[in-house]
């Protein structure tokens, strides 16, 4: 992904003005003394292993090399270049507890996203999403009512399906629909970005960014949708604004029609159920939302059981015409081929990711930038800053960076930093990953600069949104 992370390049400047102190060379007696290695060399290596790690995932599309390997790599050097200066220095299991806290962190997201890809790759596989995007395709409305249906159905899809499967079906709708007519596909997946990241950044669900901060406890479930009116705001803004440019003509129609493969909706219902269940196990018993997660997929496993048992006993009664228009297909449903299908190169760049961070945090460059970001400049100028970045860096360690931080602010800050974090990446079509995907599936005719003429309109709403947050939400701040 075409990124800068520019808040390393913050800690490393500040480093080298003289910001950080000499590393204390504590005795093997030492046990809990934190290292402070930003004027260190060994601060100066990780620093970069990241830097060279994070310009390799910007040039992915041109390598083809994914983005986990350079990540994993470098998360692996940085350990090892604490591991290695605590051990010189006589320290203990200092390191390793730091390096566990990471990783269970990571565990928790790892656990909870699987759960979610599987039910996602579960309901694709049952055609869900593919007869919705067929009777879009069928319903006969214009491009103009359209570009208002898909970016709707975009921002209340991606609080519950994430903003990068909303996104992508949708595009396959636009695509599907406007065919050669390139200003109403380029409009349309603009709007579809920004829908799918406004509608993300008021759910846990929604977002990686989301999910972090309601995993940390910071944000319970329910007080993100004192998000909602802001997000609102973010999408309306701009789509109003760019549905005077959509062209106002009727599409061809004639898709075949489509039905539902048997068990799409109990599936449906088993993730709606897992999800309620996630929910109120972080609420009301206090553990984390995987476990509820994890007991969820144990029922879609069990119903992926039931499939296969009724579909062997039920396709030796009926012929082949017949086993498909009850069981809804002739292959058995398998529900490890769902897991296996599952974005792995993401869940493991995000290992890569949170150690990396992590470890920059352990070392005291997060405090350096924490310093001059949410003390000198003020929480509120720091976290629209942070969205501003979301748009160049990838919102996922920006985020996870201020979690690591964790500077003292109110629940009115957590919650606009949440907004930013999630909204900023509307900005340019490189930052979000909805962006990107996009790019990619309607190729040639939603691109960089097509994105980057209606970015001003983008940023009106961005900024109409912060606004929303303050007058509405204005006694939290």
């Amino acid at each position: 992904m075409p990124k800068l992370n520019l808040f390393v390049f913050t800690a490393a400047l500040a480093a080298v003005l003289g910001f950080g102190q000499d590393v204390y060379a504590a005795g093997a007696g030492d046990v809990g003394v934190n290292l402070n290695l930003t004027m260190h060399w060994g601060g100066y290596l990780a620093l970069i292993v990241f830097v060279v790690a994070y310009a390799l995932v910007m040039v992915e599309e041109v390598t083809h090399m994914r983005k986990s390997k350079p990540v994993l790599l470098a998360a692996g050097i940085i350990w090892g270049v604490i591991g290695l200066i605590y051990a010189m220095n006589g320290i203990d299991h200092v390191a390793e507890a730091a390096i566990r806290h990471n990783i269970l962190e990571y565990a928790e997201l790892f656990l909870f996203l699987l759960v979610a890809m599987t039910f996602i790759n579960a309901m694709d596989e049952r055609q869900v999403f593919e007869v919705l995007r067929v009777k879009l395709v069928n319903a006969g409305y214009s491009f103009r009512k359209l570009f208002w249906i898909t970016g709707l159905l975009a921002f209340f899809i991606s609080p519950v399906a994430d903003n990068l499967t909303t996104a992508l079906l949708m595009c396959a709708v636009v695509m599907a629909i406007g065919k050669d007519d390139n200003k109403f596909i380029g409009l349309a997946c603009i709007n579809i970005v920004v829908a799918a990241n406004a509608g993300g950044a008021f759910s846990p669900f929604g977002d990686i960014t989301t999910l972090m901060v309601w995993q940390k406890g910071i944000v319970q479930f329910q007080e993100f949708f004192a998000l909602f009116l802001p997000s609102v705001v973010n999408w309306l803004v701009p789509a109003a604004i760019m549905s005077f440019a959509v062209p106002d003509k009727q599409p061809e129609t004639g898709v075949e029609d489509l039905k539902l493969k048997r068990g799409a909706l109990v599936i449906i219902g088993l993730f709606l159920w897992t999800i309620a269940t996630a929910v109120s196990f972080h609420n009301f018993l206090k553990l984390p939302p995987m476990v509820g997660m994890m007991a969820g997929l144990s029922l879609l496993k069990m119903f992926g059981y039931y499939l296969n048992r009724t579909h062997v006993r039920n396709r030796a009664t009926y012929d082949e015409k017949k086993a498909e228009e009850r069981i809804g297909q002739i292959v058995p449903f398998d529900i490890f081929a769902k897991v296996a299908r599952a974005e792995w190169d993401t869940l493991l760049f995000f290992y890569g990711i949170i150690l990396c961070v992590g470890g920059l945090g352990f070392m005291g460059y997060l405090g350096l930038v924490s310093q001059v970001m949410y003390l000198d400049w003020g929480p509120t100028t720091a976290n629209i800053l942070v969205g501003l970045l979301s748009a160049i860096i990838d919102n996922i360690p920006v985020m996870f960076a201020v979690l690591t931080m964790m500077p003292d602010m109110s629940h009115g800050q957590w919650l606009l930093v949440t907004l930013t974090a999630g909204v900023g990446g509307s900005l340019l079509s490189i930052g979000s990953a909805a962006g990107v995907a996009l790019m990619g599936q309607a190729r040639g005719k939603y691109t960089f600069f097509g994105h980057l003429k209606w970015s001003p309109v983008i940023a009106l709403g961005y900024a109409a949104s912060i606004y929303t947050h303050f007058l509405v939400n204005g006694s939290l701040m």
